[in-house]
């Protein structure tokens, strides 16, 4: 087993390992996932000293949450670990009901049989809390992100679902925190934009943003994140590999050659292609790059990535686990490849 650093979500108590296990992949997005090979993949990154684990309502439309509480329960692991999971969806029978409207248009493969509908009242947030810990088998999670809570999201229905939350959502929130069924409240979105608007109107203990910092996106350094330390609000960082193209480098199939969910720009593979003659200078994979520059800044608490694989959690335990050679962020800051005021840390930190 490796081990894994452990930061701490503010005055929460809530400890999150480095590296993370997201199950959106898991869930059926876009491939069929047999029970035994999400379980193989829970297990597996157990196993290699994972302990924190997000779900949502969203993924296999409640097939996620399904499966992980059952395995964690089965194997005795709930007491040990961290979930997550997330509001701002009701699940409805999809023989009677409209799917919600998707930015991604997510093909999930052999569902559940629901529907998701969006709803960020009070009544919509509880009932998607008591239904989710009945999915999952549990009684109370540790972290409830608010999903998609987005005006890149929801475009011109923004506004209507913020007033949600403003008359009522927030109060459920806060309920449910002060009870104790949730240890810490966030977000879980795509942007930076929303997690500030709400951060000033709500006291978020945290948010899951996704692909909003990485090897190729530095615009958080700015304000985002001294805002968010400032408010002592941890970040969860999914997305690091800008959906693909980091992982797979600019040598990979089109298929996964990607940039936010895009075809990557011809820019954008010629800036991967140079962060890759560092690495391959300094005998270090772009994935190991990619996801220690991000869990590099103190305001990231930990990384969250996606697995459909026993290989793929051994790959991302390992791109967070090894060592970097002495010199080699240096070498990216002189070619302008990363800003100067990014911050880094010493060989030794990842040195498990």
């Amino acid at each position: 087993m490796s081990l894994l650093e452990k930061r701490t979500i503010g005055t929460t108590g809530v400890e999150l390992t480095a590296l993370g296990l997201g199950t959106s992949p898991l869930g059926g997005c876009g491939v069929s996932v047999p029970f035994a090979d999400f379980e193989a993949v829970i297990l597996k990154a157990y196993e290699l000293g994972v302990r924190y684990f997000d779900t949502a309502p969203l993924y296999g439309l409640g097939k996620s949450e399904h499966s992980l509480g059952h395995v964690l329960r089965t194997n005795g692991l709930l007491g040990d670990v961290v979930i997550s999971t997330k509001a701002g969806r009701i699940l409805r029978p999809a023989s009677r009901s409209k799917r919600a409207e998707s930015l991604y248009g997510i093909d999930w493969i052999d569902p559940l049989p629901y529907v998701d509908e969006y709803d960020y009242s009070y009544d919509g947030i509880m009932r998607a809390f008591e239904d989710s810990q009945q999915r999952m088998g549990v009684d109370g999670v540790d972290i409830l992100y608010l999903h998609d809570v987005s005006g890149e999201w929801h475009r011109d229905a923004y506004d209507r679902y913020l007033a949600q939350l403003r008359s009522s959502g927030y109060r459920a929130c806060d309920e449910l925190r002060s009870s104790g069924a949730v240890k810490a409240i966030g977000l879980g979105v795509n942007e930076t934009a929303s997690v500030l608007q709400v951060a000033a109107e709500f006291d978020l203990d945290c948010s899951l943003v996704a692909g909003r910092y990485t090897l190729l996106n530095h615009a958080p350094l700015d304000t985002f994140f001294p805002e968010m330390q400032r408010r002592g609000i941890s970040i969860i960082a999914g997305g690091v590999y800008n959906s693909g193209v980091l992982a797979e480098g600019s040598k990979g199939a089109a298929a996964v050659r990607t940039y936010d969910y895009q075809s990557a720009s011809p820019e954008i593979l010629r800036r991967v292609e140079a962060l890759e003659a560092v690495c391959d200078e300094y005998g270090i994979s772009l994935a190991t790059a990619a996801t220690q520059f991000v869990y590099s800044h103190p305001a990231v608490t930990a990384v969250v990535q996606g697995a459909l694989s026993t290989r793929h959690v051994e790959a991302n335990v390992a791109a967070i686990s090894q060592a970097i050679p002495p010199g080699f962020w240096e070498a990216l800051k002189s070619k302008g490849l990363i800003p100067e005021n990014a911050p880094i840390v010493h060989v030794d930190k990842f040195n498990y």
